[in-house]
């Protein structure tokens, strides 16, 4: 990361959860898949959280009562390349695209953590890794049961 100040990287952190949380509300509004408009529609709104706690810079009190948990990793997105989002893409596609862009965000927070030297920056970035592992989980299942369905 190429960044001359905490603020350069906290502007970035907050437009990436800006376009994530667009990203979700597009895919819930555009893609006719039985049942996920709720889930992204879900998505955008956890992005929106992260994003009011970055503007926060985690004063507030939800962070002092977030709870901690371990997030297994299945690293399906390690082994999908970038690509660009189309409304005419498969449901796979799909998840693959938004399993890699957590897997991004995650990366990001946890980067981000290992810089922070104020413990209330260290709170926070830990718990938006969490939340994004959590998001990554949930995909790469969501992902898995669709390909076995498919036979694969």
């Amino acid at each position: 990361m190429g960044f001359n100040s905490f603020e350069e990287i906290i502007t970035f952190a907050k437009e990436k959860e800006r376009e994530a949380a667009l990203f979700y509300e597009e895919l819930s509004r555009e893609e006719p898949f039985s049942g996920t408009g709720t889930l992204f529609e879900e998505f955008a709104g956890e992005e929106r959280k992260h994003l009011a706690l970055l503007e926060d810079l985690g004063s507030g009190e939800k962070l002092s009562e977030y709870r901690y948990s371990w997030i297994p990793d299945l690293k399906r997105s390690d082994y999908i390349v970038d690509m660009d989002y189309r409304k005419d893409m498969d449901y796979a596609d799909i998840l693959r695209i938004a399993m890699k862009r957590e897997e991004k965000a995650l990366k990001l927070y946890n980067q981000l953590l290992e810089k922070a030297e104020k413990e209330d920056l260290q709170r926070l970035f830990k718990m938006l890794a969490q939340e994004e592992a959590k998001h990554k989980l949930r995909l790469e299942t969501l992902y898995d049961d669709f390909m076995a369905k498919q036979g694969d």
